[in-house]
């Protein structure tokens, strides 16, 4: 991992950085069951200098009832986002949510699937940034708007079509996010099918943290992803979860763990399962 393109930025670090103006900060706290109080908290307090994302309204793009239930926006809309934010290209941007990233991996991913490296997650998020008892801001951020000139990476994103094909043939293997009992179909809390992609193998993307919120280490990481994958080269892993949020959880900690590569499937199962004709499937199939 690059020193001057980290993936994970420690609170001390994002601390000595304050006011930088090479240094954009975006705040992506997010409750599913409460959708505004992640903003409400961004207002009440937040790291000086961060600007707000919100995951239905800026991470995301149009539902139609077959796209799943965070469906990516189109690029044009991305771009926009990321021109609001003040991002520009030379900028290095990092992203928190209220602890262990799962949403501002979200973020993190767009912006490396838009050709933007300099991207990384505040390790702890904002849990550990309060119990560190770093500089906090009250009301909103107007940050000044900025240029962004994407280089899209169209590789790193599969669509439903593409991964149906790709089933029962070598060269894609399929990585869950969502946890043991989501992905087996024992319970199913959000979508109306239970179950997985036929074939899939499950990573719950909770394992990559330690108790506080903070990541594993590389060792750590490593030896997670090799017990589940085995020698599967990183470009054919896709990731998924249940509607293309913690999937990119994974996918920053494969790349943490020297395993960068691996491919988004945006629509994730709330989208394969909105489709009765698609196969799915019930119980583990873990390596």
């Amino acid at each position: 991992m690059s020193t001057a393109n980290p993936l994970i930025v420690s609170t001390d670090l994002l601390a000595e950085h304050l006011g930088d103006p090479q240094w954009n900060i975006v705040d992506c706290r997010f409750d599913l069951t409460d959708t505004e109080a992640g903003e409400q908290a961004y207002l009440k307090a937040h790291i000086p200098g961060a600007a707000y994302a919100h995951l239905d309204r800026n991470l995301s793009g149009p539902k139609t009832g077959r796209n799943g239930r965070h469906p990516l926006p189109d690029r044009e809309a991305m771009t926009a986002t990321f021109e609001r934010l003040g991002i520009a290209n030379k900028n290095l941007v990092v992203a928190y949510d209220q602890g262990g990233g799962m949403f501002a991996s979200r973020f993190w991913w767009m912006l490396r699937y838009a050709g933007h490296d300099r991207a990384a997650v505040l390790d702890g998020g904002w849990t550990q940034w309060q119990h560190e008892n770093h500089p906090r801001q009250v009301d909103a951020e107007s940050p000044k708007a900025a240029t962004f000139a994407p280089k899209w990476r169209t590789e790193l994103l599969l669509d439903a079509a593409t991964v149906q094909k790709s089933l029962d043939k070598p060269g894609v293997t399929l990585l869950d996010a969502r946890g043991a009992a989501r992905f087996d179909g024992s319970t199913e809390r959000l979508d109306p099918v239970a179950g997985h992609i036929p074939g899939a193998l499950n990573h719950p993307c909770q394992a990559n943290l330690r108790e506080n919120g903070t990541f594993h280490n590389v060792a750590v990481l490593r030896q997670q992803f090799d017990a589940v994958l085995g020698s599967t080269p990183p470009d054919q892993v896709v990731s998924y979860c249940g509607s293309g949020v913690t999937a990119c959880h994974n996918l920053l900690a494969l790349a943490l763990a020297g395993l960068d590569g691996g491919k988004l499937y945006a629509g994730s199962w709330s989208e394969w399962c909105s489709d009765p004709s698609r196969p799915t499937e019930r119980s583990s199939r873990q390596s």
